[in-house]
């Protein structure tokens, strides 16, 4: 089997340590690891297999002999290291929203456009992590008939901030505990025992950025160009796995009983729906895995032709983390 030299751009973060752990896990065919980060954690060392790993300082000439890129920094950092990384023959996939929209740059999600990775140009971006759970929940639909319209929440758990999120939310559940003053800094109000309605900064007619992803990533990745999305994204105090509640509106008739077969026969999907029983996706249920789960399938009440449904999915792993591996499988596998 051919060994990789792979290089985890931003190690020292939530992605890029998660990144870290998911090589191991799935087997991943390193032959060499190259942990970068900035000169704060430059010259320390993590574990990778066992063995201890130094990481070196993130930087233009850091990418000589590497095959492949795993990105887990800021817009800023991928688009200055972008050019030296494919200068250097690597592959270079990236998390960050910096090349998602570009033209030259294929999006992908494996278990919905896997065959998009065979025309990279050295960059292959991983959406955001929203988009990412919505479309492996939704893609299966548009076997029965071609998505026009989505309408959708997105309850976000605190780590998608960061690691600093959870850290607020639990101080803050301390804090009002005792009876304390909270502190306030990774969210613009208190995050315990409350709802924010927004995620990023307003983009267009009262839109976030974060809202907008869904559909202008969604029509990238599912190969609709004229697919429409309204979104709202709210932040809610639960430490990981986001949640989406979204209705899909087709330009004909499809039952809740042909969604529920093609969802439950979906790569990377668990249908969970038995209401009856008390059985639905759950955020904790979804923590620390891999699999989108997708359930309280149901007519849409406003529509004839669409149905409702709700999915969970763990935003670090599959959302980010997992996402950039399987493509990373994937071109290996090419």
């Amino acid at each position: 089997m051919k060994l990789y030299t792979v290089a985890v751009l931003g190690a020292t973060g939530a992605v890029g340590q998660e990144m870290i752990k998911i090589l191991q896990e799935r087997n991943f065919p390193v032959g060499k690891l190259v942990p970068l980060a900035s000169a704060r954690s430059a010259g320390k060392t993590l574990k990778f297999k066992g063995e201890d790993v130094e990481i070196k300082l993130a930087c233009e000439d850091a990418f000589e002999g590497v095959d492949i890129v795993l990105g887990a920094t800021e817009n800023d950092i991928a688009e200055k290291l972008a050019p030296a990384i494919v200068k250097a023959g690597a592959v270079f996939v990236d998390n960050s929203s910096a090349f998602r929209l570009r033209e030259d740059v294929p999006l992908v999600v494996p278990e919905v456009n896997p065959e998009d990775v065979k025309w990279h140009k050295g960059i292959i971006s991983n959406p955001n992590c929203s988009t990412i759970i919505t479309a492996t929940a939704v893609n299966a639909l548009n076997s029965i008939a071609p998505i026009k319209t989505m309408t959708a929440s997105t309850y976000q758990a605190v780590s998608g901030a960061g690691a600093a999120g959870p850290v607020e939310l639990m101080g803050q559940v301390e804090a009002l505990s005792k009876g304390e003053p909270i502190e306030t800094k990774t969210f613009p109000y208190q995050i315990a025992f409350n709802l924010i309605p927004q995620i990023g900064g307003e983009q267009v007619d009262g839109y976030t950025s974060e809202e907008m992803k869904l559909q202008n990533e969604g029509r990238k990745i599912m190969h609709l160009p004229e697919l429409k999305v309204t979104c709202t994204c709210v932040r809610v105090p639960v430490i990981r796995s986001h949640s989406i509640s979204v209705s899909c509106h087709f330009d004909q008739k499809v039952t809740v009983e042909q969604a529920r077969e093609v969802i439950a026969k979906a790569p990377g999907c668990k249908l969970v729906d038995d209401l009856q029983n008390k059985q639905y996706p759950m955020p904790l249920d979804t923590t620390d895995q891999d699999i989108v789960f997708v359930g309280r399938i149901r007519p849409d009440l406003t529509d004839e032709n669409a149905v409702t449904l709700w999915c969970c999915g763990d935003q670090v792993r599959k959302g980010a983390a997992t996402n950039a591996i399987q493509i990373a499988e994937l071109l290996v596998k090419e």
